[in-house]
């Protein structure tokens, strides 16, 4: 066995690796980039070590292996991991690549040459036609529609293009084809027939360098979106022990095709009405969702990958692989729902992550989620002695699952677990698209977190040993106490909430709206009260609250029912989180242009940035006249581009930024003052 490892990756699989190298007591080195020269990667590592040229650095990580004494190296997965250049450049300076030959890596990467291996191999495969030996629209009628395009070098749905008829064929092959040369530098396609709804179902695989080989039982992965996966489960819900054993068999065939080595994932796609099975790829590499298999077979990957590449023969033949219980993993991603799944970011003001299952996570209170990486988080993975109880112990993990000043999708994933088609099983690849307005949270913000937020807030005011009688904001007056106003900014517009009295003692707050349920509210006429509008129509509410610490944690309690809170502020926002959603409000001042009316949409002229990330082009210039829907700028996050535009009819009256300059979400990019009617 290796006596030191570097680990050449970030986050937490960097982290994920490092545990099984301590356990196992090899010497485990990190590598950075700049970004991450904090991160918990870096500071859980026995050594780290800088890379000039970011994580794809590959003279910066063979030189950092050599002056650490690493006789290996694990990649992880992403950035090198599928790279056969940098298997054999670590061969040449005398590192073990924890991983297959290059060779399998080339074999499996170029999906044309894969498909004919494996099926010379006897593993079924979809019917097809691949350049340069078939003419694809010959081949596209041959198959029949809908049919389904594909770059032969690509991978995560890149490129991929549906096509439902023959008149729909040349424009789409024009198309595949310009995104595979600029994609891949590569535009050989293929296509296939397209298996409507289908499932997606993966074998995890093993092989040693003495031809042992097994595999590890199935994973369903068919809850994605944009061909992302988002929920991850084993067993399949799908298979039977028959059908389970043939579709293994058929992987370690696919394996054993190209003299593969070490952990590798070969992945169908499953007729759910037939059972028919097909193989679509093979990952050369460790999965992101390998938690579920671990946990259900009781193996670590990690390890049977280093024994592996130590020269081990496999410590299990197949007859000892035994599947226990139910596994579901939850991908937490830094992004948005409520807008569309954009990336998000920011510090992580507070955190909360769930105990009693399984997390693996790159995130720590005080770090920064930037547009630099991909942006899932971490992944929640629960186990139960059958599949209801594992989806109900991911749900109570997730509404114990907290990130404070990173807006997440773990309410998203609470509604998704939740839905009767995924609790029933009844699971294909559309059915995220499919039901995504029902998954999507509301945007409204509830009235207990409105009381919660104004009561922090308005605590902010009280010192902790106050001089004067006066300095104490309870509102204390001859006759009627007065009010303090609180205007806070949510994702659904401005809401002016009154305080008066001490939150620590009991308050009284004037609610906008309904009170939440249990509150004990003394609803008035709105010609009765602060804030009323004078016609005598049913207005605002009062409660009474009281705001107590708990630890790291808020307990609020409005009327009779007490909600417990992870809370943290930030300047003129709070944070605040229950049950698995998060919600930021900022309190505004009198004159803020937010505060005017118009808040929080066009009317108020300003251009926000809709996610954390840089500024790739400028389209207009101060003094341009703009049209309502005109492209202003172009943002780029996470390999993702997002054109800003005017949001009313005007003039550029600022422009803030300039092309190259980081942006953090909602930073004002500029300003269009409207037009005088």
């Amino acid at each position: 066995m290796f006596d030191t490892v570097l680990v050449a990756n970030r986050g937490e699989i960097a982290l994920r690796i490092t545990r099984t190298l301590r356990r196992l007591g090899i010497r485990s080195v990190a590598v950075h980039s700049d970004a991450d020269a904090g991160a918990p990667h870096v500071r859980e590592a026995d050594v780290a070590v800088r890379l000039p040229g970011g994580y794809l650095d590959i003279d910066g990580i063979l030189a950092a292996a050599a002056a650490t004494g690493a006789r290996a190296v694990h990649p992880g997965y992403g950035f090198l991991a599928e790279n056969a250049d940098f298997a054999r450049r670590c061969a040449g300076a005398g590192l073990v690549f924890v991983g297959p030959p290059p060779e399998a890596v080339e074999a499996m990467g170029d999906k044309i040459r894969a498909k004919a291996t494996v099926s010379a191999a006897g593993v079924p495969v979809v019917p097809g036609g691949a350049e340069p030996d078939d003419d694809l629209a010959e081949a596209a009628v041959r198959v029949g529609f809908p049919a389904l395009i594909k770059p032969s070098a690509g991978g995560g749905g890149k490129g991929m293009v549906l096509v439902r008829s023959a008149e729909e064929l040349p424009d789409a092959l024009a198309s595949a084809r310009r995104t595979a040369a600029a994609a891949f530098g590569d535009s050989t396609l293929l296509i296939e027939r397209f298996v409507e709804n289908p499932r997606h179902i993966e074998i995890q695989v093993m092989a040693d360098a003495h031809g042992g080989i097994v595999h590890l039982g199935e994973r369903e992965c068919s809850l994605q979106r944009r061909h992302q996966k988002i929920i991850e489960e084993a067993p399949s819900p799908l298979l039977d022990a028959a059908t389970r054993a043939a579709m293994g068999a058929a992987a370690v065939e696919a394996a054993r095709s190209v003299g593969y080595t070490g952990a590798g994932t070969v992945e169908f796609i499953v007729q759910g009405s037939t059972g028919d099975y097909y193989f679509m790829e093979m990952n050369t590499r460790l999965q992101v969702e390998h938690p579920v298999t671990e946990l259900v077979t009781g193996l670590d990957l990690v390890e049977l990958q280093l024994r592996v590449a130590a020269g081990e023969r496999l410590p299990i033949t197949q007859d000892r692989v035994h599947l226990n219980g139910h596994a579901v993993e939850a991908r937490v991603y830094a992004e948005d729902p409520s807008r569309g799944f954009l990336p998000t970011g920011g510090r992580v003001l507070a955190l909360r992550e769930p105990r009693g299952v399984r997390v693996d996570s790159g995130l720590v209170t005080g770090g920064v989620v930037g547009s630099d990486y991909d942006p899932m988080l971490s992944k929640v993975i629960a186990w139960g002695k059958d599949r209801a109880s594992a989806l109900r112990r991911l749900d109570g993990a997730l509404a114990a699952t907290a990130v404070l000043g990173v807006p997440t999708n773990v309410a998203f994933l609470r509604a998704l677990i939740a839905h009767p088609a995924v609790v029933a099983g009844d699971l294909d690849t559309g059915l995220v698209e499919r039901h995504l307005d029902e998954l999507i949270p509301a945007g409204g913000v509830p009235a207990d977190v409105l009381a919660a937020a104004a009561l922090l807030l308005h605590r902010e005011h009280v010192p902790a040993a106050p001089a004067d009688p006066w300095d104490v904001p309870d509102g204390w007056r001859l006759g009627e106490a007065a009010w303090t106003v609180h205007r806070l900014e949510g994702r659904d517009g401005v809401h002016e909430l009154r305080v008066r009295g001490l939150p620590a003692s009991g308050a009284e707050i004037r609610l906008p709206g309904s009170a939440p349920s249990g509150s004990g509210a003394d609803p008035r006429p709105s010609g009765d009260g602060p804030g009323s509008s004078g016609d005598g129509s049913a207005g605002p509410v009062t409660v009474r609250a009281r705001l107590a610490d708990a630890g790291e944690d808020v307990i609020v309690t409005v009327g009779e029912t007490a909600r417990r809170y992870a809370a943290a502020l930030d300047g003129d926002t709070v944070w605040l989180a229950r049950d698995g959603d998060a919600w930021a409000l900022t309190r505004r001042h009198l004159g803020d242009p937010a505060d005017r009316a118009g808040a929080g949409g066009a009317g108020d002229g300003q251009v926000r940035s809709p996610m954390p990330g840089t500024v790739l082009v400028v389209k207009a210039a101060p003094g341009d006249r703009v049209a309502q829907g005109q492209p202003l700028l172009i943002v780029e996050a996470m390999k993702m581009e997002h054109t800003v535009t005017a949001p009313i009819d005007g003039v550029v009256e600022e422009l803030r930024v300039r092309a190259g300059q980081a942006v953090a979400m909602d930073a004002v990019l500029a300003v269009v003052r409207g037009e005088e009617p």
